[in-house]
């Protein structure tokens, strides 16, 4: 199928924004990316939990970066993200199960966030600290696993993305995230968004930016430098352009924001795909898990007379009568 036939012109439809993720293309600037604008699942997965707000922002944040990362895949899989680190938000983990089921959660240090939080600095970089994000490609059931790694040395989700995709795959690429509550007339809750654009070799033509498997031996030592062009300079000043305000607002469809950007080059879209909240806990899955238990451990597990066991992503609840265990 030719790219006219499976592609729109922007200015020609105008779709919803909300919980999607919208593939585009800039031809004229060799560039191709993702734009992900997400409504009600980011703040499904903020309010199953009590977090202050700072951490459900940088939480949003990662939400974004999953959405436009795990939207890469080629095939039924997993997309895991996960930061581990010193600050204030010690440990994120959000993952995507193709084609655009969500969930994450945030841990944080209550004591150095309050000390952050009076000094009045709650930047995404201050709040997570050193140590280093991880991104995890799961092809399911008996296929092998493949993870990159990149360090946080007080960086930005964004940055330690650039860094991941320099270090993977050596395509230039910038990220662009956002996430905050909103409260209007009409709309009340927490979004996110995010705007991920890659400059495509000459070489071989045009194509679809893939999710790296990996990383390149050595890190980011062995990686050429990329010699940057006017085309991806400006590519580049363009998406420095966006404001926060323009990926959370409601009103702003993810068509019009492309065409602000990128009309005088010509934009075009793919189809979106659509993103849910969803939890893979049931109390089934629980049950078995429980069952890898020896009695005595399931023994100590008794509390007022059940076993309790509450899902970490979703704080859903299951409890069992001994009996039903044994």
């Amino acid at each position: 199928m030719t790219l006219s036939d499976q592609t729109t012109p922007l200015g020609a439809r105008d779709a919803s924004s909300d919980d999607m993720v919208l593939p585009f293309e800039v031809p004229a600037l060799g560039v191709r990316g993702r734009l992900v604008r997400i409504g009600s699942v980011v703040d499904d997965v903020i309010r199953r939990h009590e977090y202050p707000q700072p951490v459900a922002a940088v939480l949003g944040e990662a939400v974004a970066l999953t959405g436009l990362l795990g939207a890469l895949l080629k095939f039924d899989g997993k997309f895991i993200l996960q930061t581990k680190t010193d600050g204030p938000v010690n440990f994120l983990v959000v993952d995507f199960t193709s084609p655009g089921k969500l969930r994450g959660l945030a841990q944080y240090d209550a004591e150095k966030l309050t000390k952050l939080m009076a000094n009045g600095n709650t930047d995404t970089s201050q709040l997570l600290g050193e140590g280093h994000l991880a991104m995890t490609i799961d092809q399911g059931r008996d296929m092998e696993r493949y993870q990159g790694v990149v360090a946080l040395e007080g960086q930005s989700l964004s940055d330690a993305a650039h860094s991941y995709f320099k270090q993977s795959e050596q395509i230039p690429t910038m990220v662009k995230l956002s996430s905050a509550p909103l409260i209007d007339i009409k709309h009340e809750g927490w979004r996110a968004g995010g705007i991920l654009i890659q400059h495509l070799p000459k070489e071989g033509g045009a194509r679809a930016p893939d999710l790296p498997p990996g990383d390149v031996p050595g890190g980011l030592e062995g990686v050429p430098e990329f010699e940057e062009d006017d085309n991806w300079a400006k590519a580049k000043f363009l998406l420095e352009t966006v404001e926060d305000h323009e990926l959370l607002d409601p009103m702003l469809s993810s068509e019009k924001l492309l065409y602000r950007l990128f009309h005088e080059d010509g934009v075009r879209v793919f189809p979106d795909l659509s993103l849910e909240w969803h939890c893979h806990c049931s109390r089934e899955r629980t049950t078995e898990m429980l069952s890898q238990f020896s009695v005595e451990d399931k023994r100590y597990m008794i509390k007022d007379g059940q076993v309790e066991v509450t899902c970490e992503f979703c704080n859903t609840t299951y409890r069992f009568d001994p009996e039903e265990l044994d």
